[in-house]
């Protein structure tokens, strides 16, 4: 999956054909919308489809909230009621700091940051805290629940403030203590990576060394088509003091969630578009009941080899970013439907797919002698959900089995109406004139770039994931923390070595030899500066796609040194990316394709950890301080966010629905309280 390349920003009020995309701000978020184009167009059928689909999209958030950290559900309610109840004074700094707060814990479905995972630290006061959810803590379903789980055996009944003092106890330190779970996921070379982790998909006081123990005496290491052990499951120590798995399915961990999304799914089923479709959603609910991972197989097979309908979704336990081991899969659904102009350019893409595994710098042996199966699309996204929502990937290539891939294929996808939405946002934010060297380069950009961009987001998701394979023998999971990152940048370089191709002037897809260049600038000036702006200072790179990108660009930097390829120059006291020979870099690209793919492909854990830690990790102070500097003047926030819109069932006197609708006027905090009330799915401890 690819998160958005470069850093854009938005003024808060952009506005094309009286579309509003901007919204409203706080701490380093903007929150943007998207406009789902085309959705008045489609069949009544497909509008119902959608709908159904939107709602399971939406009743697996709570299982997201859960798996950042086992107390984010308790933290998330005991806020919104003070934020819905509260009767003391609302403009106090500490209230309007709880606000903040609460949407932050909205946006990143947890107490940690969705991009960097370092915990953010409430600028209210404890003492407030504690006050505030006194005064409505009769009004929380947490009075009555906490009564049953702090009261101990042999005690009288406990007061309500009691109940309330003893819940802050446990709760306040996990929200005010730095020092306390300080992480959600965390990736330093040496440290027990799950021990250091606040996430939930370890049990309390599981080691590293015990999960890699456990999933390596199950490992089938010739299996032809390996599970991807552990991808649904929490892993958790039982009373005898031996491990098992607590696995997410109907009637167990998150069963309750779990089996809404299923009644949806049945809901959607007689509006598909076809019968393919029927059986890709029989075998996920058969999935989502057994929790069977060879049934996941089967379904992930079923869902990549359906491409004739216009409408189509991911719904399911999918991407390995949250877990520190990168096995655990977060919960995350899209809807969405194709937009058949657009994937007239990822088709060529697709089509040519042999040609450009065949053209690839990698050794030969690396290489798939047939690719199967790759389809790719650009689509219009109508709904996101779990690890999807408010931030979201502008890309998508599944599934990530590697044997699915190398025996049925992949299917990608480039959002193109979120991409767009981005782009309109970022219209006039003045980050080009501050970060780009000169008005000859930022007017290559202006040409070429949003095009560019597109153009290297389906490379990297339509081809690039698809790419290479594993030589026999080599287990998928032997990169272990460092895997992301790798799959990432092996992604990221196929996409940069081949957006620089005459092919792609053969094929109509870029329109001279020197279009490209735009996308060069822009991930170097991003991989080594730009993306700085969301590192606090002190810090490391911790999340995966910025390391790729960091471990490109500081390779690339650190190779062309000789020949001079890429500089930081000053100008005006300020630093800037100037690169002096494209062609060049593109060798350096794909040489670092090259050896990123031997890395994948014979499972050298070893060749990963040294490129990553020697190029991906560090962080220049004196840079990061200037780039910070130069990036607050913008006055801009360096993440963006999508509130969704909203549909509407319209339905006759007898109940069928006889047409949907779609707005886009809820408000951020109106639709985050909205899905905590009809989408409220699970309990506020899930064992």
């Amino acid at each position: 999956m690819t998160m958005l390349l470069a850093i854009t920003a938005a003024t808060g009020n952009a506005q094309t054909d009286g579309f509003k995309y901007t919204d409203e701000s706080f701490a380093d978020i903007q929150m943007l919308r998207y406009k789902v184009e085309g959705f008045e167009n489609l069949s009544l059928r497909q509008k119902t489809f959608v709908y159904y689909l939107s709602e399971a999209a939406l009743q697996g958030r709570d299982i997201l909230f859960d798996q950042n950290g086992r107390y984010n559900l308790r933290i998330r309610r005991a806020l919104e009621t003070i934020y819905t109840d509260y009767a003391g004074d609302r403009s106090s700094k500490d209230f309007q700091a709880m606000t903040v707060y609460l949407k932050r814990v909205w946006f990143s479905s947890g107490i940690h940051h969705h991009y960097g995972c370092e915990k953010f630290v409430p600028e209210f006061s404890e003492t407030w805290f504690r006050e505030a959810l006194q005064s409505v803590w009769q009004k929380t379903h947490l009075c009555r629940y906490f009564r049953r789980w702090v009261t101990k055996p042999g005690e009288e009944t406990l007061s309500h403030d009691e109940v309330c003092r003893r819940f802050c106890d446990e709760i306040c330190p996990i929200m005010f203590r730095q020092e306390i779970m300080p992480m959600r996921v965390n990736q330093k070379d040496g440290d027990d990576l799950i021990l250091t982790s606040a996430e939930n998909y370890y049990g309390e006081g599981i080691t590293q060394a015990e999960a890699e123990e456990f999933y390596a005496l199950r490992a089938a290491p010739n299996d032809p088509r390996p599970i991807m052990t552990g991808l649904n499951s929490r892993l958790v120590r039982g009373e005898d003091g031996n491990l098992r798995e607590a696995v997410w399915r109907e009637h167990g961990l998150y069963g309750t969630a779990i089996t809404k999304i299923i009644k949806c799914l049945e809901q959607a089923k007689p509006f598909a578009d076809n019968e393919q479709q029927v059986k890709v959603i029989d075998k996920l609910i058969e999935y989502y009941r057994t929790g069977d991972l060879r049934t996941f197989d089967e379904y992930s097979i079923l869902w990549l080899k359906e491409t004739e309908g216009l409408v189509d979704f991911v719904n399911g336990f999918t991407e390995t970013y949250g877990d520190p081991l990168g096995m655990k899969a977060s919960w995350e659904s899209i809807v969405n439907f194709k937009n058949l102009e657009a994937t007239e350019r990822t088709k060529k893409l697709s089509a040519n797919a042999q040609w450009f595994e065949d053209h690839s710098p990698v050794d030969s042996r690396f290489k798939k002698e047939e690719v199967k199966g790759i389809s790719a699309k650009v689509i219009t996204a109508a709904m996101l959900g779990g690890d999807l929502y408010p931030s979201t990937a502008i890309g998508i290539n599944l599934p990530n089995s590697d044997w699915v891939r190398k025996d049925h294929g992949s299917k990608s996808v480039t959002i193109g109406n979120l991409t767009d939405a981005y782009n309109k946002a970022s219209h006039g934010s003045g980050f080009d004139k501050e970060f780009v060297i000169d008005d000859a380069t930022r007017e290559l950009i202006r040409k070429y770039g949003d095009a560019c961009d597109d153009l290297h987001t389906d490379l990297h998701e339509c081809l690039g994931h698809g790419s290479g394979k594993l030589l026999p023998g080599t287990n998928p999971d032997t990169l272990k923390v460092y895997g992301s990152t790798i799959e990432e940048a092996r992604a990221d370089l196929f996409g940069l070595y081949y957006v620089a191709d005459p092919k792609l002037v053969e094929l109509g897809l870029t329109p001279n030899l020197d279009a490209y260049k735009s996308q060069y600038y822009t991930y170097m000036m991003n991989g080594l500066m730009t993306q700085l702006v969301r590192i606090k200072p002190g810090n490391t790179i911790e999340e995966a796609h910025m390391r790729n990108r960091a471990l490109i660009a500081h390779w690339v930097f650190e190779k062309g040194k000789a020949d001079k390829v890429v500089e930081l120059t000053k100008k005006r006291g300020k630093t800037y990316v100037k690169i002096n020979d494209y062609a060049k870099m593109r060798d350096l690209f794909g040489k670092l394709l090259a050896e990123i793919q031997r890395i994948k492909s014979e499972g050298d854990y070893n060749g990963a950890r040294d490129l990553v830690e020697t190029y991906a990790v560090k962080v220049d102070a004196n840079l990061h301080k200037e780039i910070l500097e130069r990036y607050a003047r913008l006055k801009l926030a360096p993440y963006k966010g999508f509130i969704n819109p909203v549909y509407q069932a319209v339905r006759d006197a007898e109940g069928k629905i006889i047409d949907v609708t779609v707005s886009y006027d809820e408000a951020y905090d109106a639709q985050m309280l909205r899905y905590s009330k009809e989408y409220n799915n699970l309990p506020d401890v899930n064992n």
